[in-house]
């Protein structure tokens, strides 16, 4: 059986790398198929590499503020693709100025995000809702290794 497959990488003009690199580090220590397509990444390249890979999942970071824009329409271009039911995550300091981690969180929900995490959260608890949303799912058989 083919492991979990997860395209990670940072949208937009954003170049922080240091956060990209724990989290690949990270998922493939959990066992994880890990697609990084790196930093300064469009949404295109985003659906591409998942396109190509059979992904799972997509998790997007952004850490410089824009990632409400950047991370914007998305799921439709996912749905467009034909991988409408992909499983989409966005974390990091993802919006401008201050605002309540609940109302974050509500608004990229609204984007179609099946979550989103605010700064500092640890990898292994996005690793757990992996987990959890692939057996919802439907796909009972979590590959990991």
């Amino acid at each position: 059986m083919d492991k979990t497959t997860v395209v990670l990488g940072v949208i937009g003009a954003d170049v922080h790398a240091v956060g990209n690199r724990i989290l690949e580090y990270s998922l493939k220590q959990a066992g994880l198929n890990v697609i990084n397509i790196g930093v300064m990444s469009s949404q295109n390249d985003f659906i591409n590499a998942a396109l190509e890979t059979g992904a799972d999942a997509i998790w997007v970071s952004s850490l410089y503020g824009h990632g409400e824009m950047d991370c914007r329409g998305l799921r439709e271009k996912c749905l467009e693709a034909g991988i409408g039911d992909i499983l989409l995550y966005a974390g990091g300091n993802l919006v401008i100025g201050k605002r309540d981690w609940p109302y974050v969180e509500e608004l990229f929900r609204g984007m179609g995000y099946d979550r989103a995490y605010p700064p500092g959260t640890l990898p292994e608890t996005a690793i757990i809702d992996l987990e959890k949303d692939i057996y919802k799912k439907g796909d009972k058989n979590w590959r990991p290794c």
